[in-house]
C-alpha cells in the first residue's frame, strides 16, 4: 500500500536535513516507537506498540537507512517487523525528500507499507488516514524540537507512549467520513 505524506517544517532546509538524518534524535517523535539499539550509523532496532481498541500490537525489528542523497535532500529508510506475539509481519520503505518552501522546509514523505496479521485485519482500511495523523504528530514533534533546539534548549522528551487507537482512530474516522462525504456532495453538485 502506497501512502504519500507531506508537512512543513517552518526551518531552513539544512537544519531539518540535519535534523531527519539523526535518527535517535526523531525516534521519540514517532508516536510507540521506541529505539532500543544503534547498530550502526545507518542500522537501528527498536520497538512499536499501538492499540487499535482494546487490542495491543507489539512489534519489535530493525530500520536501515538505505540511500541518503545529500545533493537531492532525499532519504530512504527500509524498516521491517515482527509482532512480539503473534504472527503479524509489517515492513515499510519510507522515502522522505525535503524542498524549500518559503522561509521553511517541506518534506515529502512516501511510504509503501505491507502489513499481515492482527494489524491487517483490523486496521487495513484505516492504515492511509492513521498513517496521516500519525505523520502529523511526528511533525509537530519534529518542529517543536528544531525550535527548541534553535533557542540552546534541549528537545522535548517525548515518552514511549504507544500510539492509541481511540484518539487516532477517532481523527482517521473524521477524515474518512469528510471525504465519503465530499465524493458524495462533489458528485452531486457537478
Amino acid at each position: 500500500m502506497l501512502i504519500e505524506n507531506e508537512f512543513e517544517v517552518a526551518a531552513p532546509l539544512d537544519k531539518v536535513w540535519e535534523h531527519l538524518l539523526d535518527v535517535p534524535r526523531i525516534a521519540p517523535c514517532m508516536p510507540g516507537a521506541k529505539l532500543t539499539e544503534i547498530v550502526s550509523e545507518n542500522e537501528y532496532k527498536g520497538r512499536v506498540t499501538t492499540k487499535l481498541g482494546p487490542v495491543s500490537l507489539h512489534f519489535s525489528g530493525t530500520a536501515k537507512i538505505v540511500e541518503r542523497d545529500e545533493a537531492a535532500r532525499r532519504i530512504v529508510i527500509h524498516a521491517s517487523g515482527s509482532e512480539e506475539k503473534g504472527k503479524g509481519q509489517a515492513s515499510m520503505s519510507v522515502t522522505s525528500t525535503l524542498v524549500s518552501s518559503g522561509e521553511g522546509t517541506l518534506v515529502k514523505v512516501s511510504q509503501d507499507i505491507q502489513v499481515s496479521g492482527a494489524a491487517a485485519q483490523f486496521g487495513r482500511g484505516m492504515i492511509p488516514d492513521v498513517t496521516k495523523v500519525l505523520m502529523g504528530s511526528f511533525a509537530n514533534c519534529i518542529a517543536a524540537n528544531i525550535t527548541r533546539e534553535s533557542r540552546g534548549e534541549a528537545p522535548a522528551q517525548v515518552a514511549a507512549a504507544p500510539a492509541q487507537g481511540v484518539s487516532i482512530g477517532f481523527k482517521a474516522m473524521i477524515m474518512a467520513f469528510k471525504r465519503f462525504f465530499g465524493r458524495l456532495f462533489g458528485a452531486k453538485a457537478a
